[in-house]
């Protein structure tokens, strides 16, 4: 019996690596954005109450992006089998953002290595949510590794725990789930109701990947070098508290990996919000933890990417 996901997989992971995220792509994540924009504005107006109208929201689009993959790639089995593979692998490399990550923080670390803080500011609020044009140099660099930890669970290890679970279209169904919740899953006033369900739901899918996180990103500190054991204490510790659901195992992981403490007071849309703290001070927060922290993150996508090679390897003998 032979499975057709690996080479999927391989291929896919392949291409995330050498091409990433390229600003020309037609990315599926961009009709998602545009359906939820468009969705909002007609829900809101035909739904008057604010939950509903959100959950209709998530079950259209994550049921969408699910049934249009399946559509899609059963519409392609007829064609010659070239066609459906080279289909599944497109879908699920746009799943993945190891090297775009990689790509937006070496961003913000070479702003701070020329010493222009309000650029690396402004780069950084590319991929953060919170208010950045008060940080500091030792902000920037705890906004930076933070979001590099979040965004390696989200963007990396989800989509790869999805996909062997259910394929492609499982993959692309939580793509959208976690695109609603980075568009109207905030705690802001706009969204505190519309957009309950979104986080709900990106909280509850993201549940075992987070804890599957801590493991990988002990094995992957210690294939680096960095601290192995005080990545998977921290995580278990300091992992688990907190406003934001499952990020601050990965992010607890990546502070005791570094020897840095990440956490503390963060502003969003001008209000504070208090982050318990994660990991120890051992190390200041400066600039080279940034490069450290991507090379941590690579080094997780490949251990959660042989882990999901060796999931599906062990599958087909089954």
């Amino acid at each position: 019996m032979t499975d057709d996901r690996i080479p999927i997989l391989a291929l896919a992971y392949g291409a995330d690596l050498l091409i990433g995220d390229p600003r020309w792509f037609p990315h599926p994540v961009r009709a998602m954005g545009f359906a939820i924009h468009w969705g909002e504005r007609i829900l809101r107006r035909t739904i008057p109450w604010e939950r509903l109208a959100g959950a209709v929201l998530v079950a259209v689009v994550v049921g969408a992006s699910y049934g249009v993959t399946c559509w899609l790639l059963r519409m392609l089995i007829p064609s010659p089998p070239m066609w459906g593979l080279v289909a599944s692998v497109v879908l699920l490399f746009t799943c993945l953002s190891t090297k775009d990550l990689a790509v937006e923080s070496r961003q913000v670390l070479q702003a701070l290595e020329a010493n222009d803080l309000p650029l690396a500011c402004r780069r950084v609020a590319r991929i953060v949510g919170r208010d950045t044009h008060r940080l500091d140099t030792q902000g920037v660099v705890r906004a930076t590794v933070e979001t590099i930890a979040e965004s390696t669970l989200d963007g990396i290890l989800s989509p790869l725990c999805y996909f062997v679970l259910g394929g492609v279209p499982l993959a692309v169904a939580y793509k959208a789930i976690n695109t609603l919740d980075s568009m109207i899953g905030h705690r802001s006033a706009r969204y505190l109701r519309f957009g309950w369900a979104a986080a709900k739901l990106d909280t509850a899918a993201n549940w075992i990947p987070a804890r599957l996180s801590a493991a990988l990103f002990t094995v992957a500190a210690w294939l680096g070098w960095y601290r192995a054991a005080d990545a998977w204490r921290c995580a278990w510790r300091d992992g688990h508290g907190g406003p934001v659901p499952n990020a601050g195992i990965p992010e607890a992981a990546m502070a005791g990996a570094l020897g840095v403490r990440l956490g503390g007071v963060n502003w969003y849309e001008g209000r504070v919000v208090d982050m318990p703290y994660m990991g120890e001070p051992r190390r200041p927060l400066e600039p080279p933890r940034i490069r450290e922290a991507i090379r941590l993150m690579y080094s997780c996508s490949f251990v959660a990417w042989l882990t999901a090679m060796g999931a599906l390897f062990v599958r087909t003998r089954w």
